[in-house]
């Protein structure tokens, strides 16, 4: 009997986000995608803030045909002021901001030895600075909602990875301002989170491992390092932690590092 409530009661969970406006960078690809799906699921207001206005395009049309609500702003976030259109935008369309998930970035492969200081400044451009401008933009909403934010990192910045400066020290900095923000935002009851994949297939990781001489090799030995089943981490696992996190179901979860990704980062590598 106690097993049969039990999944009477996971099944019924609410994570009470209907109606809550999720702004979504790098909504329209890969992570991003799969957040704004779960949140349509959730039937939260997702907006999807990406520069790849033809997928934007073609999610908000299947979201639609599944009697899904969502919301499209096409912009390069690299701009300081577009992300204050970004945030005002969604202000003028919704009237509210009840989180924040920073997704949008690229493995830019800008390196120290490859690399140039022009590159450098740019791939932070990329990747790290506008996760500091929308949220600056964005944070008189959230105080008003008393909201949540959400980063997405990567592994790279606690392993390294070689060759992608850039990169990794832009998610090492989204790390410090996850701490820093939780502090700094905790008079307005606002929660500052990361997420930290490691190895999730995306068709942005597939196509990465297509540019080895052979692909499926390389897959086959990644996966041989992953503890967890032997496979990567899905999409659809970062977002279902993500819609979880901005939940209030996870209310006490603040200022945390959460590591989505079968045990990569922290297990011992003799279990690989």
């Amino acid at each position: 009997m106690r097993s049969i409530l039990a999944g009477q009661q996971l099944s019924n969970m609410d994570l009470q986000l209907k109606n809550k406006v999720i702004v979504v960078t790098g909504g329209a690809n890969g992570i991003g995608a799969a957040i704004v799906r779960e949140a349509a699921k959730e039937q939260a207001c997702p907006v999807i803030v990406d520069r790849d206005a033809n997928a934007a395009e073609a999610l908000v049309a299947e979201l639609q045909r599944a009697g899904m609500e969502s919301y499209q702003i096409s912009c390069d976030l690299s701009r300081a002021e577009n992300c204050a259109t970004a945030v005002n935008e969604t202000l003028s369309h919704f009237g509210q901001i009840d989180a924040l998930v920073n997704c949008a970035g690229i493995n830019d492969r800008i390196g120290l030895e490859h690399g140039s200081p022009e590159a450098y400044v740019q791939s932070l451009e990329r990747n790290l600075l506008y996760y500091y401008n929308l949220a600056h933009y964005a944070l008189p909403a959230l105080k008003q909602s008393r909201g949540s934010i959400v980063n997405i990192a990567s592994k790279t910045a606690v392993t390294g990875q070689g060759g992608t400066s850039g990169y990794a020290s832009s998610k090492g900095a989204i790390l410090a301002l996850t701490r820093e923000w939780a502090v700094e935002l905790l008079p307005y009851g606002i929660r500052v989170n990361a997420i930290v994949p490691a190895e999730v297939i995306t068709p942005m990781y597939e196509r990465w491992l297509k540019t080895f001489p052979n692909p499926e090799e390389k897959r086959s030995h990644i996966l041989a390092k992953i503890p967890l089943g032997k496979r990567m981490t899905t999409p659809e696992e970062i977002a279902a932690t993500v819609l979880f996190v901005i939940s209030p179901r996870a209310g006490h979860i603040h200022g945390q590092h959460l590591f989505v990704d079968g045990g990569y980062v922290h297990l011992d590598r003799a279990l690989t």
